[in-house]
């Protein structure tokens, strides 16, 4: 596996080393033993699918407030999105901070997302599946988000949104949202 940090500290994409011959390929997409070498949280307690119908469909933005605070990787399997993270950490330099990845089968990019850090996406294509790897258990209690368009991030979102849940619509600003 080939990682990347991104300019968001501790987030990284992944991407693939293919081991190609007249079949196709193979190629290794999660390893703990090289999440470990690289001071990364490699538990896997869940891992979740999503299927969106409609190109447009905005998801997020999540998170789990600690101690059930969530480390995930995310990569579509089909159609394409726009992986979008935001930096929660008040400590941070980047607090507050976002950036975009696409993820698609084809480019068969990961995105690595550590704890206290909120994630949605949109997606790109019409008919597309995506796939969650969590570190923690899904703890309603602790389970929150803010708004996808929060003017404390500026998040640049390809199109306007066709599809939302009402509760994903509903999340408060970070403003309003308990330290």
């Amino acid at each position: 596996m080939i990682f990347t940090e991104t300019r968001l500290r501790g987030a990284y994409i992944l991407d693939i080393e293919r081991r190609e011959d007249h079949r196709g390929f193979f190629a290794r997409v999660f390893c703990q033993r090289e999440f470990e070498q690289r001071g990364l949280k490699p538990v896997i307690a869940q891992a979740n699918i999503s299927w969106s119908r409609t190109r447009g469909t905005v998801r997020g933005m999540h998170f789990q407030y600690p101690p059930a605070a969530e480390t995930k990787i995310v990569r579509a399997t089909r159609g394409a999105i726009l992986d979008i993270i935001v930096d929660l950490r008040p400590e941070s330099p980047t607090y507050r901070r976002w950036i975009g990845v696409e993820l698609t089968p084809h480019n068969q990019r990961q995105l690595y997302i550590p704890a206290g850090f909120a994630h949605g996406f949109q997606t790109l294509a019409d008919d597309t599946v995506t796939n969650y790897l969590i570190s923690q258990f899904y703890v309603p209690q602790a389970s929150v988000g803010v708004r996808f368009d929060d003017p404390a991030f500026g998040i640049t979102w390809p199109m306007a949104p066709t599809t939302m849940s009402d509760k994903n619509r509903a999340w408060p600003l970070l403003a309003e949202t308990p330290a």
